[in-house]
């Protein structure tokens, strides 16, 4: 069947979104990955039960870090700065929130984190043989990830 002819319905594209941090840290990154939750399992079994098999209980959730690449420019060092504020269990903790626009730029989908902070910064390697881009990437740690709809 052809397009024309298949529903209106089409899953959202994902290249068209925006990152803003608390504080105004606002920049236009060129990927974000690690949006992702799970919940750790628990087995039991009572030793009478009639069944010979464990049940199977949700336990506690963990959220995976977080890792935004945005391109090198001058004079931007605001995330090395944040970085660079970690001292013994002391650091600034931020909301952190991902909107999936539509092509109006309407949040589609959002995604929020709480309590981030970044685990690390990676600076982008040299070469002298590319043309490519100089690209960062900050990898955030948080303690809740909320997905609503925008």
């Amino acid at each position: 069947m052809a397009g024309e002819k298949q529903d209106n319905v089409w899953p959202l594209p994902k290249f068209y979104f925006l990152v803003k941090i608390d504080g105004g840290m606002e920049a236009s990154f060129q990927e974000v990955s690690g949006l992702d939750a799970e919940t750790d399992v628990s087995e039991y079994r009572h030793g009478d039960s009639p069944v010979f098999s464990k049940i199977k209980m949700p336990g506690l959730r963990k959220y995976s870090d977080v890792t935004l690449k945005k391109g090198h420019f001058t004079t931007d060092i605001k995330f090395f700065e944040w970085y660079n504020q970690i001292q013994l269990n002391v650091i600034e903790r931020k909301s952190v929130v991902i909107q999936l626009l539509n092509e109006s730029g309407k949040a589609e989908i959002v995604w929020t984190l709480t309590n981030a902070f970044p685990k690390s910064i990676k600076s982008t390697d040299l070469n002298s043989g590319s043309s490519d881009a100089a690209v960062e990437s900050l990898v955030l740690v948080h303690e809740g990830l909320a997905i609503t709809t925008g």
